[in-house]
């Protein structure tokens, strides 16, 4: 078994998150080429954005720490600590309300 101290995780992004000119800062937790799911911490200081991108396969967002704003071209979403949401699968950014940390699940399926 290995286990991870996601607390220490998440001050250690927060930390360089606030530092970097981008605002934000991420480790992947688990996964790679020879899993099929990705979970990683993604780190962003207050009135940053990850831009729009592209949805993922399937994923999900589970909320940390702190607060968020997931919009899409139609709806947005807020959530706090504690908070999950299944990420729709289109265009999307993420905003950063205050200092956050969220956990990012993907799956990353794989042709047979």
């Amino acid at each position: 078994m290995q286990g991870t101290s996601l607390s220490a995780l998440i001050e250690e992004k927060l930390a360089e998150a606030r530092e970097h000119h981008s605002g934000r800062s991420a480790v992947t937790v688990h996964g790679g080429r020879e899993n099929a799911l990705r979970q990683t911490i993604v780190a962003l200081a207050e009135g940053h954005v990850l831009g729009e991108h592209e949805s993922p396969a399937e994923s999900t967002l589970q909320v940390l720490q702190g607060r968020v704003r997931l919009s899409t071209a139609d709806d947005a979403w807020e959530g706090s600590a504690s908070d999950f949401l299944v990420i729709p699968p289109e265009r999307h950014d993420l905003a950063a309300l205050t200092d956050c940390a969220v956990l990012l699940t993907v799956s990353l399926h794989r042709d047979a």
